[in-house]
């Protein structure tokens, strides 16, 4: 069994190996890395043509690999990739789709919080989907906190991009009843939500976990 994930940086790399890892070591775990998908979308602040035609070449590579499965590790390109996963005949797993769906069961006020402008949109979207596929009526609601993952990526300021973000999370936390970390690369986040009185999600264990499931056939 084989497993292709889809990244537009290095950010979740190695996280996402050991996921596997730790979920499904018997099967085998590659990557395709595209960091100019990402840079693209900000710059045009939504997926455009070219993005969709190498998401769906690196979706039909995969499946030639011999991929039983694919993962998409990104938000922002996450809509390329519902397009992309009509051009392969193998299961495409989203690394926020699990997220979303748990959070449209946990209440009724759901706060998306990005770092980057270009998956905020996407993101928000995906959870208003879901909350509508289960039938159930939610108010989304999108929280942008503008230049934190540049300030993560470019400048390495982790404490910066933390307190930062922490704050949104805090100021979300005060009129929502549930908080979705929108990005993968937030997981950093996690050692201090411990107080934090609403449920905060973040996407890349429990989407690992629901690409093994799949993989599996389970769900």
């Amino acid at each position: 069994m084989k497993i292709y994930a889809i990244h537009t940086s290095n950010v979740s790399y190695n996280e996402l190996k050991g996921l596997f890892k730790k979920y499904a070591p018997e099967v085998e775990y590659f990557n395709i890395v595209d960091d100019s998908l990402l840079e693209e979308v900000k710059t045009n602040g939504h997926i455009t043509p070219a993005i969709i035609s190498r998401m769906c070449t690196y979706f039909k590579t995969a499946e030639s690999l011999g991929a039983d499965l694919i993962f998409n590790q990104c938000s922002s390109v996450g809509e390329a990739a519902d397009i992309a996963a009509k051009c392969v005949n193998i299961p495409v797993v989203k690394v926020d789709e699990e997220m979303a769906e748990r959070a449209c069961k946990l209440g009724e006020k759901i706060a998306v919080i990005a770092t980057v402008a270009s998956t905020v949109a996407p993101s928000t979207r995906l959870v208003r989907r879901k909350a509508q596929e289960l039938g159930l009526e939610r108010t989304v609601d999108e929280v942008l906190v503008d230049g934190a993952l540049d300030i993560l990526m470019k400048e390495g300021d982790v404490k910066k991009h933390n307190d930062l973000v922490l704050a949104a999370i805090d100021k979300a936390s005060e009129d929502h009843d549930v908080i979705v970390l929108a990005q993968g690369s937030m997981t950093a986040l996690l050692p201090y939500l411990k107080d934090t009185k609403k449920p905060v999600l973040t996407s890349p264990e429990i989407g690992v976990q629901r690409a093994v499931d799949v993989l599996y056939g389970r769900r």
